[in-house]
């Protein structure tokens, strides 16, 4: 949910909420540490206590103790030296015994190894094991890690039956929670308000990165040529991705969305690029790219609906990106279109950060990812001035690939040498790397601009010296300068610049998002928690909450601070 712990931490709590009210189990995935797809099924982490603690646990952390998730599933890879679907510190000591999980520990599909470590650490349900399917179904039960061999354990007292009697305790429970449950509410599929909340949360997520001359929002009274050029304007996004494949009722393209949005106008699109392979390839790709050019150039506006897709080396499961740039061409055929047409707006349709080395020559970039079955709906409200962006970046976007914490440190840090892996930016991810080391980033964590503008003003603390057991609370007033309605999200950054160890240059700490009509302004106030400015301290391996001053950074993204404020905790 985003490369920072306290944003993840907070949209994972009410989402599992939202779910479980209804009678179904949510299940937090992957536990954890499960960051790469090459070599995801052996490859051995290696990361200090601190980053553990600081970046990689929290989120699910709040996903178990406030959200009360139902189930979590074990990560494929191994940390130090032990798979994470049967690991004795994180779930045992960390999952079940720190946090009280009462829930079921599934493992991923063929993520079980071995009998007595899945009986003994922690795991309860074995999913998808690689064994021999060409027997009867009993057989192929029993031949699980969890199966026979398990059984004989038991039945030898080589592993006590109280281990069993917790793991049946945990999947009766899982049960009663959903499937037996009596009061657990009847469900509905496909209706309108679910196409209407679809629509809903399309919009909310877009994020508009630049906007040049206010080329957005387009008019949709004048009767323009607007050229579509790409292939995303038509490709399903719901389908491929291995298990980020959707079984969607319907799924409404970028084409079939403006169209409707934009009767006035003449629509002409052009595929441009293709992510199929074709015979004859370069034939093909000089054919797409001169239909492209020519439909530009008879265009008043060009919008280029491109960036990834699901494919392998994409945003797919079991194999990670070759490459920060766009694929199949795309950068060569954007700064083509752009000798025939100046006028060029970016959509990008994907799941991640893309580098763009067109950037200066484009107008606009809207960053949509994948929108589900209202996506070219949604897509055309946001253009069309309908709804105004509001969305913000839950991660950096780096200018280059070395840039990113991870891939600065070598193959080593990622991804690892096919067996081992360190972890060296340690509690420098994101934009605590860049802001840190000073790295501009080409759009920052929290960016997202508006059809409209706003002031943060009057930003102050209730008091400047804390004790160590009070909440800090952040005033301000927020107004909206602009002649739109629209939403912002202000953002509370803490940091501590004489700390007795290594900490990053600013850390969030809280959000909060503000809706309001041209012209109008509202006071808000956002709480931290002081022991949110804590540090996981590897010599006491707890948290340590130091006194002395802190800085606190106000602003609507990491790297745009409106006021920098200093308080004490004594």
């Amino acid at each position: 949910m985003g490369e920072d712990p306290y944003l993840a931490s907070k949209m994972v709590v009410p989402y599992i909420k939202g779910v479980q009210m209804n009678g179904v189990a949510a299940c937090v995935k992957h536990f954890a540490l499960n960051n790469q797809e090459l070599w995801r099924n052996h490859i051995d982490v290696q990361v200090s206590d601190r980053a553990l603690h600081e970046i990689y646990l929290p989120a699910f952390k709040a996903a178990v103790k406030l959200g009360k998730s139902w189930s979590v599933m074990g990560a494929y890879n191994q940390f130090r030296g032990q798979h994470c679907s049967h690991h004795e510190l994180l779930l045992n000591t960390i999952l079940k015994t720190d946090w009280n999980f009462d829930g079921v520990v599934i493992s991923d599909w063929g993520g079980t190894h071995d009998t007595k470590e899945a009986a003994l650490n922690g795991l309860d349900l074995e999913m998808g094991s690689p064994i021999d399917t060409n027997r009867l179904p009993r057989q192929v039960f029993d031949a699980n890690f969890l199966g026979s061999s398990f059984s004989e354990l038991l039945k030898s007292g080589e592993i006590n039956e109280r281990v069993l009697d917790d793991k049946v305790r945990r999947i009766l429970r899982l049960m009663m929670r959903t499937t037996l449950d009596l009061s657990r509410p009847l469900g509905k599929i496909n209706n309108i308000e679910h196409s209407h909340v679809a629509r809903q949360v399309a919009r909310e997520g877009i994020v508009l990165l630049k906007n040049k001359a206010n080329f957005f929002p387009l008019d949709t009274k004048k009767k323009l040529t607007i050229a579509l050029i790409g292939e995303n304007t038509i490709k399903s996004m719901t389908t491929g991705g291995g298990s980020s494949e959707l079984k969607a009722d319907y799924e409404v393209s970028p084409l079939e969305g403006i169209k409707k949005r934009f009767k006035n106008c003449n629509i002409i699109f052009s595929r441009g690029y293709t992510s199929e392979n074709f015979e004859n390839s370069d034939q093909v790709i000089n054919s797409l790219i001169n239909d492209a050019l020519e439909k530009a150039s008879q265009a008043d506006i060009v919008l280029f609906v491109g960036g990834l897709n699901k494919n392998r080396g994409q945003d797919c499961e079991a194999e990670d990106r070759k490459e920060l740039k766009l694929p199949y061409n795309q950068d060569y055929l954007i700064s083509e279109l752009h000798k025939v047409n100046h006028n060029i707006g970016v959509v990008l349709v994907s799941g991640n950060a893309v580098s763009m080395p067109w950037i200066s020559n484009v107008k606009a970039v809207l960053q949509t990812w994948y929108l589900g079955s209202e996506a070219g709906n949604a897509i055309a409200d946001i253009i069309s001035g309908d709804s105004n962006p509001s969305g913000k970046l839950p991660f950096s976007f780096p200018v280059k690939l070395n840039e990113n914490s991870a891939h600065f440190f070598g193959e080593l840090s990622y991804p690892g040498n096919g067996e081992t892996q360190f972890y060296k930016d340690d509690i420098l991810v994101g934009y605590r790397w860049h802001d840190t080391k000073n790295i501009k980033p080409l759009f920052s964590f929290g960016h997202g601009l508006s059809y409209t503008t706003f002031k943060i003003l009057n930003i102050k603390s209730d008091k400047k010296v804390y004790s160590v057991d009070d909440s800090l609370n952040i005033s301000y007033k927020l107004k909206n300068t602009g002649r739109k309605d629209g939403a912002e999200v202000v953002q509370v950054y803490i940091g501590k610049s004489d700390s007795k160890v290594t900490r990053a240059l600013k850390e969030l700490k809280g959000f909060k998002k503000t809706y309001l009509s041209s012209g109008k302004e509202t006071t808000e106030i956002i709480r931290l928690k002081l022991t949110d400015f804590s540090f996981y301290d590897e010599s006491i391996s707890d948290w340590s909450l130091e006194k002395g001053e802190y800085e606190i950074y106000v602003g609507n993204s990491s790297e745009n601070i409106s006021e920098i404020i200093r308080i004490n905790i004594e």
